[in-house]
């Protein structure tokens, strides 16, 4: 008998178990729910808002990229009634399945933060987690002067993020390159209390902005931005603790927007209704199932996990558990595949510099270098991997269901 499987989301995840589906069995029927006419590698943007890859180099036809042998059915996702295992979309069809793959992606929410949507792509104020307003980054960085460019860090999860230090280093190199360093003030403000959840890694990097002047504050949160002064109002402690608001000017500002899961998500049922990971999907941290409804699985970037694994190299780990145990599900079997919380973040810190990030749950240190191989170093062959290595494994293995 076919078992009807629907995958939500025709990102990296969603593509990815497709494809890996396919090579498993063909006794699937598989339905990929997806809007978008393209599909784009979003890793790459920091390289473009970075002035090292043109834009058009991170997107593909949605058609060339979705597995043979699917059902693409070109529309959104509105309701999920995991009880009577349905899901309704926004043409009002109905669908029922026997397994449900959750990978609908992250929401940006470019309206959280006042001022941001009237702001963004014009007088300094520039943001990467976009495909068009990467290039528009890459403008604003190569003409930028001098004067104050801010970088502001992630105040919710956000999908890879390592990626507004990546940019920061990249920006700060370029001034460098264009002479126009010695007269402007590079600044890292985070909402964070340190610079990067692992240790090792976090003891590099701090070395990195120490030797190139970076100012980093902790504890600093955008909340808002008035375009026509171009000033940004932060948040930050104030000693007694409490919090105080200052505004400060900017020449050029970075911004990483907030994120959610999509709304359709937050307000499901499959939602995790408290603590860290409320809004997420509630997911099983190693099986990728979902705690209450055991035909619903969840992997990229709404899923809730633990430290919040959001990047390509987390799917890549994550979608061959998501195939074994939704197979051992139909089956009736027991979930024996696991997934450790591995994640990586390739911290370019230059052109030509890379730090492979690589970790799994409590932030453990999981490097694929060798023993005697220093992972927490400024490395050219971890960049050669990021700019010409790890497109290739997306595009030809991870879509094709080979890596």
């Amino acid at each position: 008998m076919t078992s009807s499987i629907v995958i939500v989301g025709g990102g990296t995840a969603g593509l990815t178990v497709a494809a890996r589906l396919l090579r498993r069995t063909r006794q699937l029927h598989i339905t990929v729910i997806e809007p978008a006419e393209q599909h784009y590698y979003q890793p790459y943007w920091t390289l473009v808002g970075g002035g090292i890859v043109p834009k058009e180099a991170s997107v593909r036809p949605m058609a060339d990229v979705m597995p043979r042998g699917v059902h693409w059915l070109r529309d959104r996702a509105q309701h999920i009634d995991p009880d009577a295992q349905q899901i309704t979309l926004q043409s009002g069809q109905t669908l029922s399945y026997d397994a449900l793959v959750l990978a609908p992606g992250i929401q940006i929410n470019w309206d959280a933060i006042p001022g941001l949507t009237e702001s963004l792509g014009q007088g300094g104020v520039c943001s990467i987690y976009d495909y068009r307003q990467a290039e528009r980054t890459w403008d604003t960085i190569r003409t930028f002067t001098g004067g104050n460019a801010i970088f502001n860090g992630a105040a919710t999860p956000v999908k890879c993020g390592g990626a507004p230090q990546k940019i920061m280093y990249l920006a700060e190199e370029t001034f460098r390159d264009r002479g126009v360093r010695n007269r402007s003030a590079v600044k890292f403000y985070t909402p964070g209390s340190v610079i990067f959840g692992v240790k090792e890694y976090a003891q590099a990097l701090l070395k990195v902005v120490e030797s190139r002047d970076i100012d980093v504050q902790y504890s600093h949160t955008l909340t808002g931005i008035e375009p026509t002064r171009q000033e940004a109002t932060f948040t930050r402690p104030d000693g007694t603790g409490g919090t105080e608001t200052f505004t400060e000017r900017y020449d050029l500002l970075h911004v990483i927007p907030h994120m959610s899961a999509p709304d359709f998500i937050r307000h499901s049922p499959v939602a995790a209704t408290s603590g860290p990971l409320a809004g997420w999907i509630e997911t099983d941290p190693y099986t990728l199932q979902h705690p209450r409804y055991p035909q619903v699985f969840a992997l990229g970037d709404a899923a809730g996990l633990p430290g919040h694994p959001k990047t390509g190299a987390a799917i890549r780990k994550q979608a061959p558990v998501v195939v074994a145990n939704l197979l051992s599900a139909l089956l009736g079997e027991p979930l024996s595949a696991r997934y450790d919380g591995y994640s990586s973040c390739p911290l370019v810190t230059g052109r030509g510099k890379l730090i492979l990030a690589e970790f799994v749950y409590d932030n453990k240190i999981k490097s694929s270098y060798p023993p005697f191989m220093d992972s927490a170093k400024e490395r050219y062959d971890a960049y050669l991997l990021k700019r010409h290595g790890l497109p290739r494994l997306y595009w030809n293995g991870m879509l094709r269901g080979r890596a």
